[in-house]
């Protein structure tokens, strides 16, 4: 995802981490996005974290709408390309959440609340932090959010 998406100067929204339920280690965070603003928060946050020294092949970017701009590119280039991107774990790799299944755990996992009905956004919820080793972050509606939870 580095190479070709510009890294945004912009402000970031303040956001606390906060401990998952459960057994698990992540943490999770809320960076408050509408649908329209998520996936340039999530950019964002991923920017946030290559800038604190995290490896891009640790970073997963999943979007519950509309595919993020870096997946329809790479997509042009066939499944078996996209895929293999995965599977090498040397960038950060952008995904539909419906598809999350075929990705593998990551360190991080952003996930952009960008569309999606209700039942599609609850399922891509636990979905992605099943996937995320240390941290989810989530860009979305928090009202939204807390609703479907």
């Amino acid at each position: 995802m580095e190479n070709g998406r510009g890294r945004s100067g912009g402000g970031r929204a303040s956001h606390t981490p906060t401990p998952a339920s459960g057994a698990r280690t992540a943490q999770i965070q809320l960076v408050p996005a509408t649908e329209s603003t998520a996936v340039a928060a999530a950019d964002e946050a991923v920017d946030a974290l290559l800038d604190e020294g995290r490896a891009p092949g640790d970073i997963l970017v999943l979007t519950t709408g509309e595919h993020h701009p870096w997946a329809q590119h790479e997509l042009t280039f066939g499944e078996d390309a996209y895929w293999r991107q995965l599977a090498e774990e040397s960038d950060v790799f952008c995904a539909h959440a419906s598809a999350a299944q075929r990705a593998s755990s990551r360190a991080v996992v952003v996930l952009a609340v960008n569309g999606g009905t209700d039942e599609e956004v609850t399922a891509a919820l636990p979905g992605a932090l099943g996937r995320a080793r240390e941290q989810l972050t989530v860009c979305g509606d928090p009202t939204r959010l807390t609703q479907l939870l």
